[in-house]
């Protein structure tokens, strides 16, 4: 444990990332649409890829040598008009890395000055500044150590994303990066990943820790269907009454999280999930199902009772050629009850520094989306498109939508419904046109739109955007 806590505290200033796991991006050029095969399992990401596809700017591989690495310049430079002008500007490096074919590693870390919002600040750390003029960084990284085909170790800080949509209802690559630990085994049709996060939250003027231990399990039922089984577990390691650090239970790689909840007589907010995705060819049929709290008497009595807290995914994506084109598509509906993944309080709720760590609208919400992306040699036009039932908090009270509000402050018991408090039905419409100016760090000259409009606001707006940015992170605008 000594050991695992001083890698945690060391990360930050000697911080390494994975040559052959690629960073979470979005699904064209780089998606996750493979063949089928009852080997290849695709719902936790960053996953496995080959390094054919990769090009470096500095590249100091030698067939002889049991080193090898690439080195990319980043850039991110935007400029948007939102009632006034705004801009970020940065520049960064990815360093990539390979020894022994055991040792693999992975770092990015760009920084820069911005002026805007917090919609324009992204996942990135406000060093300095307020919302309208701010210094930012962002670094992200992991070291994997690969013994066998077996068994796969890595420690980071960075993303994981559970999933194969649009959104996750388990764990997304939304909100703020943290650090963790990971253990993945595979062996016949299975994939077994359990991960060790620690999250910290405002706590006024200090920061308040709390952990957070993930079980995954992947299994290949067939060359075209895939079965998944998701637990999680948040736990504040000091309260008022104790001072109980990393729970060595959760440690357990093999334990279940609800029992072992009520054997320690603790109020741990446990989530358990299942999902399915059926592949034909390239055109993949996904769900997700996420159950927080539930009881099957009042689900069948229709009682509205505010403890049934689950969700759900249904979605399908694909690709095909057209001439010298290709062409990605995806439609998807994402769905959660009001109340889902909050808790007493932040210390225990689904988030990480006030940011849900599942889908952004946290709970309390329906949406309907649909992308469609055509990529032709260096050229690639993008659109999205989502409608979304949304219920704000009114009156003093939680309605169930904002996961850092305590669900033990709802005006009611019974008659909770999707989108209560103040509704709101929202469209959000991106287009965006980008061309390829550079293949080192996948460097894209883009000019997007922006369409949004809220009923509860009656209010809508149109925000163009310019700029020149490397495509290797997801880069959240369209919620």
């Amino acid at each position: 444990m000594r050991i695992l806590s001083l890698i945690v505290i060391l990360f930050p200033f000697v911080i390494f990332g994975q040559l052959v796991t690629e960073t979470i991006t979005e699904e064209m050029p780089n998606d996750s649409v493979f063949s089928a095969t009852i080997h290849l399992h695709t719902s936790v990401k960053p996953y496995s890829l080959s390094q054919k596809n990769q090009t470096a700017l500095v590249s100091f591989n030698r067939k002889s040598s049991l080193f090898s690495g690439n080195l990319n310049p980043l850039v991110d430079l935007n400029y948007r008009y939102y009632d006034n002008l705004q801009f970020r500007s940065g520049v960064g490096i990815a360093l990539e890395s390979n020894v022994q074919k055991k040792w693999h590693y992975r770092a990015s870390i760009i920084g820069g000055i911005g002026s805007g919002d917090s919609t324009f600040q992204t996942n990135s750390v406000v060093v300095e500044g307020d919302k309208k003029k701010y210094t930012y960084l962002d670094m992200k990284g992991r070291v994997t150590y690969k013994p066998n085909e077996i068994f796969n170790f890595q420690v980071g800080i960075d993303h994981n994303f559970i999933g194969e949509g649009n959104r996750s209802m388990f764990l997304s690559d939304y909100g703020k990066v943290y650090p963790f630990g990971q253990i993945k085994a595979t062996f016949w049709r299975l994939e077994y990943t359990i991960l060790y996060q620690f999250f910290k939250e405002q706590a006024g003027e200090n920061w308040q820790r709390k952990n957070g231990a993930t079980h995954h399990i992947s299994f290949n039922a067939a060359k075209w269907l895939n079965f998944g089984v998701f637990e999680s577990v948040i736990f504040q390691p000091k309260d008022t009454l104790l001072n109980r650090g990393y729970d060595a239970e959760y440690l357990n790689p093999v334990v279940f999280y609800r029992p072992q909840e009520y054997s320690l007589g603790s109020s741990d907010n446990v989530l358990l999930g299942l999902s399915f995705t059926a592949k034909y060819k390239k055109q993949v049929l996904y769900g997700q199902l996420i159950l927080d709290e539930f009881f099957l008497a009042e689900i069948k009595a229709k009682s509205g009772w505010w403890a049934n807290k689950y969700g759900g995914q249904i979605g399908i994506k694909g690709r095909f050629n057209s001439g010298k084109s290709n062409v990605f598509y995806r439609t998807e509906y994402n769905f959660s009850r009001p109340y889902t993944y909050s808790h007493l309080n932040s210390g225990q709720n689904y988030g990480n520094q006030g940011m849900p760590l599942a889908h952004p609208y946290g709970g309390n919400f329906m949406e309907i989306l649909g992308e469609f992306k055509l990529q032709r040699n260096r050229w690639s036009i993008k659109t999205f498109f989502s409608y979304f039932l949304f219920g704000y908090d009114i009156n003093g009270f939680s309605y169930g939508s904002n996961i850092y509000e305590p669900y033990t402050n709802r005006p009611y018991e019974y008659n909770h419904f999707i989108g209560q408090g103040k509704g709101n039905n929202g469209v959000r419409s991106i287009i965006t046109v980008s061309y390829k100016v550079s293949k080192y760090g996948n460097l894209q000259l883009f000019f997007e739109n922006q369409f949004r409009y809220d009923t509860a606001f009656k209010h809508g707006n149109y925000i163009p955007l310019i700029g020149l940015r490397s495509q290797l992170w997801n880069d959240y605008r369209n919620y």
